[in-house]
């Protein structure tokens, strides 16, 4: 995908369009199916963000699976999660989601990474608290920040460790914590927000393969490896269009993925060959955001 040596094409895109796309998109109407609707039942802040955190964590899959698991885990800790994480021990937890599964994901790993958020709150007052005490606003992103907030936790559980809370330390895309800070530092239609000491400027595109796919077709990456690097290559062309909020159209974008219907004439835009030719892509394996069991419409573009 590259022109002359060492430059890579001009991306197939620009705010105006983008913009155009926010507009007709960005809105809770089309939020359902995805585990960020379950962030607008909890007004508090310290509910809020422990939703969140269970939520993302539990972002892949199919989508009707999170959607149940984390109804489950909801239902369970009841109206407060705060005041139930905050009155629970390491044996209430591993006792209440003993039968708890979610694909790979066993119930001691969601209890193991809860108490884990419980002592980064009772040490540090609350989950935003934890980030911001080993983060330095001067960092260009959240990376270095979300790196101390894993380390934060005191669960070194292997799955625990490695598959709820990635470190972008070790090179891991970290989809689904970027998702976490998406949801808790933007404020808009979609994103409830709530984190506001952190800029939205410093947040990374949380990379999946619908993301990934649409950058690839878009210029805005010509890495093949869904991982960090790539991640950040994205985020820095969006940044380039829209510094002051990089992640602004993640949640649109990923609309036109996933849904067969959304192909916005506003944009200015026509299906590519191949989406013309009639193929299509099938959807399995999302960050939440479809009925897996249908076929969706490459999100190939051209721009007119």
């Amino acid at each position: 995908m590259m022109g002359t040596r060492g430059r890579r094409p001009h991306p197939l895109i620009d705010r105006e369009k983008l913009d155009a796309l926010y507009g007709a998109y960005n809105h809770r109407d089309f939020v359902h199916p995805d585990p960020l609707e379950f962030l607008y039942h909890y007004p508090a802040l310290q509910d809020r963000e422990i939703v969140a955190l269970v939520a993302s964590s539990l972002a892949y899959g199919r989508v009707e699976q999170i959607l149940k698991s984390v109804s489950l885990v909801l239902d369970r800790v009841g109206p407060s999660p705060f005041h139930f994480l905050m009155t629970s021990s390491p044996e209430s937890l591993l006792s209440t989601f003993s039968d708890f599964k979610h694909r790979f994901t066993a119930g001691d790993e969601l209890a193991w990474m809860l108490w884990g958020a419980r002592c980064a709150i009772e040490k540090f007052g609350s989950l935003l608290e934890c980030f911001l005490s080993g983060w330095n606003e001067k960092e260009s992103t959240v990376l270095p920040g979300l790196a101390a907030f894993v380390e934060a936790f005191p669960v070194k559980i292997a799955g625990c460790w490695s598959g709820f809370l990635p470190s972008p330390a070790k090179g891991s895309a970290c989809k689904r914590l970027n998702l976490f800070m998406r949801w808790m530092v933007r404020q808009d239609a979609v994103d409830p927000g709530g984190w506001g000491q952190i800029p939205p400027s410093k947040l990374i595109v949380p990379l999946d393969v619908h993301m990934h796919r649409i950058s690839l077709n878009l210029r805005l990456t010509s890495r093949r490896q869904a991982d960090l690097r790539t991640a950040v290559e994205i985020t820095r062309a969006f940044k380039k269009l829209v510094p002051e909020d990089p992640v602004r159209y993640d949640f649109a974008l990923t609309r036109l993925g996933i849904r067969k219907h959304m192909a916005p004439p506003a944009l200015g835009k026509k299906t590519c060959e191949r989406s013309l030719k009639g193929s299509f892509v099938q959807h399995r394996h999302s960050r939440s955001l479809s009925h897996s069991s249908k076929a969706y419409p490459s999100p190939c573009v051209a721009l007119a």
